[in-house]
């Protein structure tokens, strides 16, 4: 038979150039004997194979169709798998950053043990880990199609000869040769935050060796154990959580100690104003103890020391006595009956 192709297992235009060649074929045939019963044979073969071919195409589409939407099941149970495996999560956009930089963040965040899912279209990202998110860093990219901020080149030697002045005559740069080296006069800006980057602009800040602009990873949103919070929290470390701890703390016991309502971390204050009370008893009684002792003695040695600073300071007073003496003694009234004035 003429039909015995398999079509399904061909490719569609292999199997279409083998029902033309069939129809061809056909037509060939049908020409030696032109009966009316032949004829619409023929155009009925002609309508089957039209309609094999239409129905290959269409049954392909489908196929190809819902391989896509396998695939984005399987994507769908990946990302619910990582969310069962993982309790932390970031959401960050890549805008600007390269496949080349992403496959290095990867690399990076293998120690980490964390794993970055990017979507297939778009920017945006999902970092997963289970340790320390504050760890994640933000990594720099190289420089993109729009100035994030305003770019200045500063006056002063840029350590080119005198060949290059093309590149600064460009863009309007006043420049002067000093030691056969080329100096810009004056600072300017070349280029405005939000504004495209030309060539001649990255060609004169590669030769000037500026790198004004670092496009990274942004994060966008953390996740924690069932809570979504911004990422400055990322920025906050353990020692600063201790630090506002303490404080508290000691704001408390403030509260306690002047309200008379006990608690726990007034505790320590009271005990050490007890001894102070105790001890401040043992220099006016016979009665010590072995603290309060340890504190005498360092007082008698304290006493000791006290009389080459007593010798300087009563020298100062004895003059002021002197000065007030040859004051008038009018002055002592302090102008009570105004006739100092």
């Amino acid at each position: 038979m003429i039909f015995d192709q398999q079509i399904g297992q061909n490719d569609g235009w292999v199997a279409t150039v083998n029902i033309y060649a069939n129809i061809q074929q056909l037509k060939y045939l049908l020409q030696k004997v032109r009966t009316r019963k032949q004829v619409c044979i023929y155009n009925q073969i002609i309508l089957l194979c039209l309609s094999t071919v239409l129905t290959y195409y269409i049954v392909g589409g489908l196929k190809k169709k819902s391989e896509k939407r396998i695939k984005k099941e399987e994507y769908w149970h990946k990302l619910q798998d990582l969310a069962g495996e993982y309790s932390k999560a970031i959401l960050v956009d890549v805008d600007n950053v390269s496949s080349n930089q992403i496959n290095q963040i990867r690399l990076k965040l293998r120690p980490l043990k964390a794993k970055m899912v990017m979507g297939k279209n778009g920017n945006t990202g999902i970092i997963f880990s289970n340790g320390d998110l504050s760890e994640i860093q933000e990594a720099p990219a190289k420089v993109g199609a729009v100035a994030p901020d305003d770019v200045w080149i500063r006056a002063g030697s840029t350590g080119l000869d005198p060949k290059q002045t093309s590149f600064f005559q460009q863009l309007n740069i006043q420049t002067k040769i000093v030691k056969t080296q080329i100096d810009i006069v004056a600072d300017k800006k070349i280029i405005t935050s939000g504004m495209k980057i030309e060539a001649t602009h990255a060609a004169l800040l590669d030769k000037l060796k500026i790198r004004p602009f670092s496009y990274k990873m942004n994060v966008k949103k953390v996740y924690e154990d069932g809570s979504i919070f911004n990422p400055d929290v990322l920025d906050i470390t353990s020692e600063d959580i201790l630090k506002r701890f303490r404080t508290t703390i000691s704001n408390m016991a403030s509260i306690s100690l002047a309200s008379g309502f006990i608690i726990k971390p007034a505790v320590p204050h009271l005990l050490a104003n007890a001894f102070k009370n105790l001890a401040a008893v043992t220099f006016d009684t016979d009665y010590s103890f072995k603290q309060a002792d340890k504190m005498k003695e360092a007082a008698k040695n304290a006493v000791h020391v006290a009389p080459t600073a007593a010798a300087t300071t009563t020298a100062a007073p004895a003059k002021v006595e002197e000065k007030k003496e040859e004051e008038p003694a009018d002055v002592d009234m302090g102008g009570l009956f105004g006739d100092d004035y």
